[in-house]
């Protein structure tokens, strides 16, 4: 079967995998669609170590094509998006409905995937840039057949971080205000989650004016090129700060940026080694800077909510696909995606 494979020096598309039969409490799933993320790039970069050879690919959406003993929320032929959450279910952040916090769910990388004879291991146990992967059953979540694949796709990454990180991280009140930094998928995400919030002011900030457009379709109120320009909209500063780009310079301005009891939300992806500065003093105001790993999301949840969120009309899939390509066009896609000519990239089986 066709999937892309990063070797450690180069990610491209191979017609050789192999990938096993689920296992108890495993789905084997078809996939349809799957979104190009930067984290996938990340990967190829260096930014995101990951051990190679890999299966690349996180953000997806198929049918369901078996499933293994012990399995029966979903049965062949029902439509899933796949989450990247392969936690255990039992321990104790599990139980306190903290799956993103869960041990068994971070650095257990898996090796389902074999290419004449060597195994490969999975990406963030999902693997979407394949045919067919196989996933922890708590991972694949049913999702209504009127929902298109292409569009279902998103919501295992973008939509769960963006989306997550304000109705479940910060936690954003009606009437308050945000500031989004960076407006590429994640960060339309975050747009439109402070417009579900109910958020009064909604700034966007993207150094690329060409954003504009689709920023305030998903919710910014404002849109400018620079930060610089946040204190004329909100005098006083934000609420809530989002950061979704990953450089340490937007990090400290996202905190420059909070009002008193303000929060900033690093969603981006700096180096692993990254390091940021701040002025302490600027804290004592009941300031906070907050992590946030996929939204803190709970996706057999949240999944389901985004899914009739969208067919009512209140979330917006659609119109993040900027373009699809077939899994044999990777190359441009990453390179489309890589050079910010779309928000979100889509590969097709």
């Amino acid at each position: 079967m066709r999937g892309v494979v990063f070797d450690g020096k180069r990610a491209g598309v191979v017609d050789d995998l192999e990938v096993r039969a689920p296992g108890p409490g495993e789905v084997l799933v078809a996939i349809s669609a799957a979104g190009l993320c930067h984290s996938d790039l990340s990967v190829v970069d260096g930014t995101i170590p990951f051990p190679t050879p890999v299966v690349l690919g996180h953000e997806g959406a198929g049918v369901v094509e078996a499933v293994g003993a012990g399995v029966s929320h979903v049965v062949p032929g029902d439509h899933v998006a796949l989450s990247t959450l392969a936690n255990c279910g039992a321990c104790a952040e599990c139980d306190r409905g903290r799956p993103t916090m869960c041990r068994q769910a971070i650095g257990r990388p898996q090796k389902p995937f074999t290419r004449a004879g060597r195994p490969l291991f999975q990406f963030a146990a999902n693997s979407a840039f394949a045919e067919r992967t196989v996933v922890k059953a708590v991972q694949a979540v049913r999702i209504p057949d009127d929902v298109p694949l292409t569009s279902a796709a998103l919501i295992g990454c973008g939509v769960l971080t963006g989306v997550g990180a304000v109705l479940n991280r910060a936690r954003v009140g009606h009437g308050e205000s945000v500031v989004v930094i960076g407006t590429g998928g994640i960060g339309l995400n975050v747009l439109q989650g402070a417009r579900i919030a109910g958020a009064s002011r909604i700034v966007a900030v993207d150094a690329n004016p060409a954003k504009e457009a689709a920023a305030r379709r998903f919710g910014a109120t404002h849109f400018l090129t620079s930060a610089d320009g946040v204190r004329e909209v909100l005098p006083t500063g934000a609420d809530h700060v989002f950061e979704c780009v990953g450089r340490v310079e937007l990090i400290r301005a996202a905190v420059d940026l909070l009002d008193r009891h303000g929060q900033a939300v690093l969603l981006g992806v700096p180096p692993a080694t990254a390091e940021a500065s701040f002025l302490v003093s600027s804290l004592f105001l009941d300031k906070s800077i907050l992590g946030c790993r996929y939204g803190a999301s709970r996706p057999q949840r949240d999944v389901a909510l985004y899914a009739q969120l969208y067919r009512e009309g209140r979330l917006l899939l659609d119109e993040l696909v900027t373009q699809t390509y077939p899994v044999e066009d990777f190359e441009k896609a990453a390179a489309d995606a890589e050079a910010g000519r779309v928000a979100r990239a889509v590969l097709t089986f």
